[in-house]
């Protein structure tokens, strides 16, 4: 069976960003001018408030804060514009350079300012409420962000202590984690005779055809073989940093640092963590209904992400496009013209190239650019999926611009809500428009697919993490093989016998960029899954006038805190029956997708 041909369609070849926003059009030289700028105004502040935060006014306060936020939206185009043009093309040793040097610049920069936030978080409790309630209106694009970064002061460590992490950094984590972007941009599968990106592999693995996914993962399993010493190593590195820092700041456990950075306690992570797995008969009954319509007695590794009905067609990128506008324009007027603007501007870059990062994201350009979307768009309809789904993160990145850079970012717990609600947007719209009872039932398959994905299999993924940092923490250093068993044995229990484990597979964990990039992300998928989920539910009980809501809560940011954000969308986070409520609805998904399955296959 022949390999797709590489894109031909010209919208999607066309599909390119420019970063040259960023950098104000200049490119490499925009990145030294802007760079210097910052170094300049750091260290005017540097001078200025270096051990005088303490004696500052509430004028005083308002004005350093506005010189910090300016340093720091500088900071963040310049490390963006080497993000991306290091995601475009990883193997190019000018992006990478660049990368390096932007890396240890911004560092440099970052570690001049930190006095700040240390003499800030010394500062008395009803000293700094005084300041922040006096200051007013002139300190609201960042007073949440100095109340948060005060909660932040049992772990903070002396001045020249956090500058010598900070300094470290780049010779330590930060050139672990790109060599792991390099590795795993370059890793290449030979498939039906022909040497193809993981992205490729990837991608087949939910082709119609089973002959063929097998090919897929199958070849996927031999490519992730022998670099798995390797990827182990620049594993082990990571999750021992990590482990030195956590002990040095005094953090209770490996995942409270980034719970810290999510406004959210360990405690309600352990409770969401407990509720998904108590509810593990939800992917355990799909599994028994997907294997029936594939016509198989069990599923296995090489069936999760089957569709299960055959479809061969390829959706031409515009028209995925036009599935995808129409329905946020039929939600609101506003939101469809901010996705629009993603097309008519250079904010998409959409083709699957060779050395190009795998996956879809979306990253914000700061208060005064638009944000960037990347893609791997291959034609399927989990591709139109994935293209509302960051169009999504666009939209609340885009809302939320006018917070500025301390306020313009969600929390993580929340900020995957306008992505998969998205995704519920064009979900509806395509059932809106099926034919028949077929159709229905393959794109609520999908859905529920999706749900179970983020829901169940990003909390395995999480436990995955948790045994491993902890066992490196423990016994030292883990093998490759070590790291298999543990993902092997998540996946055991996520799949609860109900399916065959294809031997080989568990080396998966060694291609997760979220393991190796940012420890501890993946529960906020099942954090965001659920509240989108519940969030969803109220616009469909509501109806048109749900929209100024939502649309209120996106452009709030992260100016407040998540409950806060929840109670504008009448959404209760601090309510313990949440959870449970939220895989309800998961529930209800399953118990739709069994009634139309019976009704299909009825005699």
């Amino acid at each position: 069976m022949a390999l797709p041909e590489p894109p031909t369609d010209p919208d999607l070849l066309a599909s390119r960003w420019d970063l040259s926003p960023l950098v104000d059009g200049d490119e490499a030289a925009g990145v030294d001018a802007l760079l210097s700028r910052a170094d300049a105004s750091a260290t005017r502040f540097k001078d200025l408030h270096e051990g005088q935060v303490a004696q500052l006014t509430a004028a005083g306060l308002t004005g350093a804060m506005q010189a910090l936020a300016e340093i720091h939206e500088l900071i963040h185009r310049v490390s963006i514009y080497a993000e991306l043009r290091m995601a475009a093309d990883t193997a190019d040793p000018t992006s990478g350079a660049l990368h390096q040097s932007v890396n240890e610049r911004t560092t440099a920069l970052e570690t001049q300012l930190q006095f700040f936030d240390l003499e800030w978080t010394q500062i008395e409790d009803e000293t700094a409420e005084r300041l922040l309630i006096e200051a007013g209106a002139g300190l609201e694009q960042c007073a949440y962000h100095l109340r948060t970064v005060r909660k932040k002061r049992p772990y903070l460590l002396s001045g020249p202590e956090e500058r010598i992490l900070s300094e470290t950094r780049m010779a330590g984590q930060q050139a672990w984690t790109r060599l792991f972007m390099e590795e795993e941009a370059a890793l290449e599968v030979e498939l039906e005779g022909e040497r193809v990106s993981f992205t490729v592999a990837y991608n087949q693995w939910s082709d119609p055809d089973r002959e063929r996914r097998i090919a897929a993962v199958d070849a996927a399993i031999v490519a992730m073989a022998p670099e798995g010493r390797t990827r182990a190593y620049i594993y082990n590195t990571l999750l021992n940093d990590r482990a030195i820092e956590d002990r040095l700041r005094g953090y209770p456990s490996w995942l409270s640092s980034r719970n810290l950075e999510n406004q959210i306690e360990d405690s309600s992570v352990a409770a969401l963590v407990e509720a998904v797995q108590a509810r593990n008969d939800i992917p355990h009954r799909w599994y028994a209904i997907k294997a029936r319509l594939l016509g198989l007695e069990r599923l296995s590794t090489y069936d999760f992400s089957a569709p299960v009905y055959a479809d061969e067609t390829t959706i031409a990128y515009a028209d995925a496009r036009d599935v995808v506008l129409d329905a946020y324009q039929n939600f609101s007027p506003e939101a469809g013209r901010i996705a629009r603007s993603f097309f008519d501007g250079p904010w998409i870059d959409a083709p699957v190239r060779v050395n190009k990062a795998s996956g879809a994201f979306c990253e914000s350009g700061g208060p005064h650019v638009n944000p960037y979307v990347m893609l791997n768009y291959g034609g399927r309809r989990t591709d139109v999926l994935t293209m509302a789904h960051e169009l999504g993160h666009g939209l609340h990145d885009v809302l939320s611009m006018p917070r500025g850079v301390f306020h313009q970012q969600a929390p993580l717990t929340v900020a995957e809500t306008a992505s998969t609600f998205g995704e519920s947007l064009v979900i509806d719209s395509l059932l809106e428009q099926a034919s028949d009872d077929r159709q229905r039932l393959s794109l609520l398959a999908e859905a529920l697919h999706g749900s179970i994905a983020t829901i169940f299999t990003q909390v395995a993924f999480n436990r995955f993490e948790h045994e491993a940092h902890n066992r490196r923490r423990s016994e030292g250093e883990l093998t490759a093989e070590q790291f298999d068993g543990i993902l092997r044995d998540e996946f055991v229990r996520l799949h609860g016998g109900d399916a065959d484990e294809v031997p080989g597979f568990e080396r998966f964990w060694s291609v997760v960029p979220h393991f190796f990039l940012w420890p501890g992300y993946v529960y906020a998928y099942a954090f965001g899954q659920l509240l989108s989920l519940s969030v969803y539910a109220r616009y469909k009980e509501i109806g048109p006038a749900f929209v100024p809501r939502y649309l209120e809560m996106l452009s709030a940011g992260g100016s407040r805190t998540p409950e806060d954000l929840g109670r504008i969308v009448e959404i209760d986070l601090s309510d313990p029956e949440f959870w449970s409520s939220g895989l309800e609805l998961v529930d209800a998904q399953l118990r739709a997708v069994e009634e139309l399955a019976a009704r299909i296959q009825k005699p």
